[in-house]
């Protein structure tokens, strides 16, 4: 039903993106390129050596999914993010339907992610230069996956300095668009079922994906 973000898979050390694990006042005085940077060898770094995530499972990917609400969501604004993905359709939501929906929809990203590190396997990174004047506050930082025997997979950052730090407002892997590539399903579902629909669409997505229930499935069985 959502779109197949395989992509993200080949990518698997996407979600190392994490932008966090400093404090206000340094990520106010730290440009952001140096910020991602710093925090994504962080978080590789954190991810080799813990076992229980080199080891997969239910486990493993409940200290990544910690681990990417640690570090990565006080710095993404998912406001911005959801209101992109939900388009057209986002002044239609009433302030507790728009609630829900952000907080569907951070579930969703950040489990999608955590499904993505379980699977890194010492992918190196290229940190590109940002070409950026010190005054700008819409940046985009370019960093490219480099993939032992496949072409390296580039990963660009847009971000918006705040008054709390920078913040990644959307994320494009090979040219892709994270919030676009989901607007398309998001408007036929709100075309179908109203915007109620689309945070229940969520929801089942969101119980599909959490490790708590792959847990709970007996070996053999098939997930709806």
């Amino acid at each position: 039903m959502f779109p197949k973000l395989a992509w993200i898979a080949t990518a698997a050390a996407t979600a190392a993106f994490a932008l966090a694990g400093v404090a206000r006042a340094e990520q106010e005085t730290t440009a952001p390129d140096v910020l991602v940077k710093n925090v994504t060898l962080e978080v590789v770094d954190i991810i080799q050596k813990d076992k229980d995530i080199q080891g997969g499972g239910a486990a493993g990917k409940q200290k990544v999914i910690a681990l990417i609400e640690t570090k990565v969501l006080p710095h993404f604004n998912f406001q911005a993010m959801t209101a992109s993905a939900v388009g057209r359709n986002w002044d239609k939501g009433s302030a507790d339907q728009k609630a829900r929906l952000m907080e569907e929809f951070k579930t969703l990203l950040v489990r999608t992610y955590a499904s993505a590190l379980s699977a890194y396997s010492n992918q190196k990174f290229d940190f590109r230069p940002l070409h950026a004047k010190p005054t700008d506050t819409d940046v985009t930082v370019n960093v490219r996956v480099i993939q032992t025997g496949a072409q390296p997979v580039t990963i660009d950052y847009d971000m918006e300095k705040r008054p709390t730090g920078w913040k990644v407002w959307d994320v494009r892997i090979a040219g892709i668009s994270l919030v676009s590539n989901y607007r398309t399903e998001f408007d036929n579902l709100v075309r179908t079922s109203g915007i109620d629909g689309l945070i229940k669409a969520l929801q089942t997505k969101n119980s599909s994906l959490d490790p708590a229930n792959a847990a709970s499935t007996p070996a053999g069985a098939q997930k709806k």
